[in-house]
């Protein structure tokens, strides 16, 4: 009587697979939160650089961004291709990809705002949802309006600069991504995808979804994220490095200078001098406000944030490595 209403001891394999996955998850989560102190100790006091020189700024941030956004892309992919390892394509089709033109457009771009993910790390879930059989277009929604429009920064902007600001954002940012994903989608640009895009483990797997233990689904996600970091590791490097060259280079007074209120073209001006930078919405806010005190109209230094972490060169370079020059363009 006992031993029939009483469940069943899970497997020591099993008990073994979650206690690799919970102890990898804690180290990736004290890494992640000594990464700062770690290196400004190496670089500052280690190296013996000065933290207010132009060349300690810059070799503090190279360091210090490259080892949190590999951590940030090993653990995204890991968790999406988990994910993804539960969702068939007919599934995925039929949230995003059965949708009509311009209503999957908006669902991709709402998706994108919820997503906490950077230029760089988005590119894990717009191969996913390729993969998957999602439409180019709906994709690129996605994949535009996960950075450009970050939930942190509609708290802060909430916060420094009233809700008509903030609305002002989202609104803008939703239908930047909604348009240029239509638009796109339009195109009909498949063919400049790369193709390994399409040959992700998860779409050959999708089918034995239902299938999968968690040990299967874990060796999928530890495979993806040695498969994604080696191939995509080198434009990181050479993404983080430009923007550690410019990082703390041109003087907030610049700005001003060039995209003032008195200048016609300050919001093409802030839009280009945005696209050699690298940072996420929540990280440029601080520039943001000061830039504002200074007298830059709001539109412009809006302009400026959403150029900096949706239309930068580090994220090109990133992106190129899945999508081809015409459709980069």
């Amino acid at each position: 009587m006992t031993s029939a209403t009483t469940a069943p001891a899970p497997p020591r394999s099993s008990l073994r697979v979650w206690g690799l996955a919970l102890g990898g998850a804690v180290v990736w989560l004290i890494v992640y939160a000594l990464n700062r102190s770690f290196w400004d100790w190496v670089v500052f006091d280690l190296a013996g650089l000065d933290a207010e020189t132009r060349l300690g700024s810059a070799v503090e941030f190279f360091v210090y961004d490259t080892t949190k956004i590999l951590l940030l892309l090993a653990g995204i992919i890991f968790m999406v291709t988990v994910l993804r390892s539960f969702m068939s394509v007919e599934r995925t089709r039929a949230l995003l990809g059965g949708r009509r033109e311009g209503v999957g457009n908006l669902a991709a771009a709402g998706l994108g705002v919820a997503t906490p993910f950077c230029s760089c790390s988005a590119v894990p879930g717009f191969i996913g949802f390729v993969s998957a059989g999602v439409p180019l277009g709906v994709t690129m929604s996605f994949l535009i309006a996960s950075p450009m429009v970050n939930e942190v920064a509609i708290i802060l902007l909430y916060g420094l600069f009233g809700w008509q600001v903030a609305a002002l954002y989202v609104v803008a940012g939703l239908s930047i991504a909604v348009t240029a994903g239509w638009v796109i989608g339009r195109l009909r640009l498949e063919s400049q995808i790369e193709p390994f895009v399409f040959e992700t483990s998860a779409r050959k797997g999708a089918h034995l979804a239902t299938r999968l233990t968690w040990s299967d689904r874990f060796a999928m996600a530890r495979q993806e994220v040695k498969t994604m970091i080696g191939r995509i590791w080198p434009y990181l490097l050479v993404g983080i490095g430009i923007g550690a060259a410019i990082h703390g280079w041109v003087p907030e007074d610049f700005f001003v200078d060039v995209a003032g209120a008195d200048n016609p073209f300050a919001v093409l001006i802030a839009t280009l001098l945005g696209i050699p930078l690298y940072s996420n919405a929540a990280g440029i806010l601080p520039l943001i406000e000061a830039l504002h005190a200074k007298g830059l109209a709001m539109g412009t230094v809006l302009a400026f944030m959403m150029s900096v972490v949706a239309l930068s060169l580090p994220e090109m370079i990133l992106l190129r490595r899945v999508l081809k020059p015409k459709l980069l363009a």
